[in-house]
């Protein structure tokens, strides 16, 4: 399990329950201690190699996991008052690390499509979609070397 070095952000194992008929993968339980509330459920595609630039949500708790593919998280955290201010995190989802990245607002995210096919990603949302609670940034916008994949 990789460290987490931002505050809130949280990494939760998940299972997956092997069948011959088809294989069930875990998600998020409202027991879970990321959910906190349900406004939407969406997928989203990410292409090889392709990065989806910065963006923070300012009211939304994000629940990030990816049933197929391969994509790499960075998390930075510029929150005036927080102990983990300046930090980055990173993390690559996929079926070798099958977890549920629960990122809570105000933290900015971007990532990465590493897997070489159409790399798919599931947000479970404790807000419905509203973009005036987004704010959007460029790639360049924090000093993080992408050159690593």
């Amino acid at each position: 399990m990789d460290k987490i070095s931002i505050k809130g952000v949280e990494l939760t194992k998940l299972k997956i329950i092997e069948h011959p008929m088809g294989d069930v993968f875990h998600g998020l339980k409202k027991s879970d201690d990321g959910y906190k509330g349900f406004g939407e459920a969406y997928f989203s595609t990410i292409k090889h190699k392709v990065i989806k630039p910065w963006k923070k949500h300012v009211k939304m708790t994000l629940n990030l996991i990816v049933p197929i593919g391969e994509i790499r998280f960075v998390m930075h955290d510029n929150r005036e008052n927080s102990e983990t201010n300046g930090q980055f995190f990173e993390v690559t989802l996929s079926l070798k690390n099958y977890c549920r990245l629960t990122v809570p607002p105000n933290i900015w995210v971007s990532f990465q499509g590493i897997g070489t096919t159409d790399n798919l990603l599931l947000n479970i949302a404790n807000l419905e979609h509203d973009p005036n609670e987004i704010v959007r940034g460029e790639l360049d916008l924090f000093a993080y070397d992408w050159t690593v994949y």
